[in-house]
């Protein structure tokens, strides 16, 4: 055998004796490799190895953090693949394997016949310091959930968080260790858990009920979960956290309105639900009669954004900063930057765009700029110093372009100055990014509004051709009405509503009126997922109705007597 071999079976002896230096662990995940390819290797440099690649019948190829370089001589055979497969242990359903006690990762492609036709070969390391800038959230006890791409550090911190609760805090941890990616493979867990407890699952969709089986057998006072993806296993944390256990974990998504556009994890939040007002409340938050609201608290207190391996944002009241997005109001994160060792350097304070929100450079009508959104606070204070900032603020938004069709310009210019309003009267569709009407002329559709509503350009209807009328369309825009692209806007409802449907055994949900436009796409979309829907009400309150069941023929839709079957969005 060849001394790479020998080499290899030293570091797994010396593996089953205790915790083995970072290098030697490296050392163990090359010794796997066939020997031309881990001679390579060694020649190469292991020292920022990400992971080798192995396909069938192509050169052997070793990712670095910088760089991607061919090692060794020819191509990959089915012996080479086997030398592997031979060196590690089991594969799993996951098509998952590792070395036991070490935090490496193999994963296997397969062909059609269940063959492994190609391996990644992942090399695991425990960064100590990695979760130094977002201890004091787990200290405070707070539920944590992680978000991030792939391979940015979420599993690296979530060891690092457990390793500190358990060690340092002295807490009863237990890991629901889904793919053996936290505490590494064999029955033993890697040291880098420190004290923590480990569970394995048997397969992965039988995660959510080893995480039940933790809390109740194990009277863990933390539970550390990993890539929490399913319905059931969000109601699972759910559970546990109605239980008063700490949860740390970490979820698919890169940001948090990523999570709210998710109708499956969105219960991590505390589910987003559409809500139908009463007249008074629609009136008095100046809104539309349909809205979307937070269900229940959150099953998480805090979330973190992972954007590098140097820099998080930190949602530290997360009830909150979703209640504030929903309804359209100016939120705020903690961006930490950290150092070499972990430690925070600088703290900042930096906005949180809404889902669908569009950059301040294009958040031109029918979204609020994004000055507006961060003078929110002072506008309520007051002052001389505040008033100022307000000021220069609006001189500097972008202004929102509106078309009058049918109702008075100079009334419409004079609630524009008593509502300070972002907005100029423009005299051409091209211009505009929204038109204001009245109802006759929308019921008519006639002149521009035609046009309007084919190229998705808002049409603001009035009932009345009246100062006041336009005053409250204009403060509606501004407080919230408009902080997303409508048609973003409808589609988020109708997503929302289809989920409601399909998911928790509603029979029906009723939207928020909308142009004949947004109704056909709203169409559209419940009709790609199975459902069925049908348009109610007379214009400008006509509205979608997502109801179960698969959509009808056309001639068989209209079984609502108020129902227009000439209505162009059917």
């Amino acid at each position: 055998m060849s001394d790479a071999a020998d080499d290899g079976e030293a570091g797994v002896e010396g593996a089953s004796q205790g915790r083995l230096p970072a290098a030697a662990e490296v050392e163990l995940l090359v010794a796997a490799l066939p020997v031309r390819v881990a001679r390579a290797v060694r020649d190469e440099g292991v020292e920022d190895l990400i992971e080798i690649v192995l396909d069938l019948g192509r050169p052997p190829a070793a990712r670095y953090a910088t760089r991607e370089v061919v090692v060794g001589s020819g191509e990959v055979t089915a012996l080479d693949l086997d030398h592997v497969v031979g060196s590690v242990s089991e594969f799993g359903e996951d098509n998952r394997a590792g070395i036991p006690r070490t935090l490496h990762r193999v994963s296997a492609i397969r062909n059609r016949r269940g063959s492994i036709v190609g391996l990644t070969c992942r090399v695991g390391r425990s960064v100590t310091g990695s979760a130094s800038g977002i201890k004091d959230l787990a200290e405070d006890g707070r539920s944590i959930l992680l978000l991030g791409r792939p391979g940015v550090g979420k599993t690296t911190m979530l060891r690092e968080l457990a390793h500190i609760l358990a060690d340092d805090l002295g807490r009863r941890v237990v890991i629901v260790d889904t793919s053996n990616e936290i505490a590494g493979d064999g029955d033993i867990p890697h040291d880098a858990i420190g004290r923590a407890r480990r569970m394995q699952v048997p397969r992965p969709e039988l995660q959510h009920e080893v995480m039940i089986e933790a809390v109740e057998n194990h009277m863990p006072e933390v539970v550390v979960i990993d890539e929490i993806g399913t319905e059931r296993e969000a109601e699972a944390a759910r559970t546990i956290a109605e239980r008063g256990v700490q949860l740390i974990g970490t979820a698919h998504g890169n940001t948090l309105a990523n999570l709210m556009q998710n109708p499956t994890l969105s219960d991590l939040i505390g589910g987003i639900e559409s809500v139908t007002l009463g007249d008074d409340e629609a009136r008095r938050r100046g809104t539309q009669k349909t809205v979307l609201e937070r269900r229940a608290p959150p099953t998480f207190d805090a979330l973190v954004e992972i954007q590098s391996f140097h820099r998080v944002a930190v949602h530290g009241e997360l009830s909150s900063t979703v209640d504030a997005l929903l309804r359209g109001f100016a939120a705020e994160a903690e961006l930490r930057s950290l150092g070499a060792t972990g430690e925070v350097e600088s703290v900042e304070r930096h906005p949180v765009r809404a889902p669908g929100e569009r950059s301040p450079a294009g958040d031109v009508a029918p979204g609020i700029a994004a000055a507006e959104r961060t003078r929110v606070p002072h506008r309520r204070r007051g002052g001389g110093a505040a008033r100022g900032e307000e000021a220069a603020a609006l001189a500097d938004a972008p202004k929102r372009r509106i078309l009058p069709y049918g109702v008075s310009r100079t009334r419409l210019e004079q609630a524009i100055v008593s509502t300070r309003s972002e907005s100029v009267v423009v005299g051409s569709l091209t211009e505009a990014d929204a038109v204001m009407t009245l109802r006759p002329y929308y019921r008519r559709r006639s002149g521009p509004l035609r046009e309007a509503e084919a190229l998705g350009v808002p049409v603001i209807v009035l009932r009345n051709n009246t100062v006041v009328q336009m005053e409250q369309s204009l403060r509606a825009m501004r407080d919230g009405g408009g902080s997303a692209d409508p048609t973003t806007q409808a589609l988020r409802e109708a997503e929302m509503a289809i989920a409601t449907v399909s998911l928790r055994g509603r029979r029906s949900v009723e939207l928020a009126p909308q142009s004949a436009y947004l109704r056909r796409v709203q169409h559209e979309l419940v009709s790609r997922h199975g459902l069925r829907s049908v348009s109610r009400g007379r214009e400008p309150y006509r509205r979608l109705t997502v109801m179960a069941g698969e959509r009808p023929e056309p001639w068989a839709a209209w079984e609502d007597p108020d129902a227009d079957p000439d209505a162009e969005d059917e």
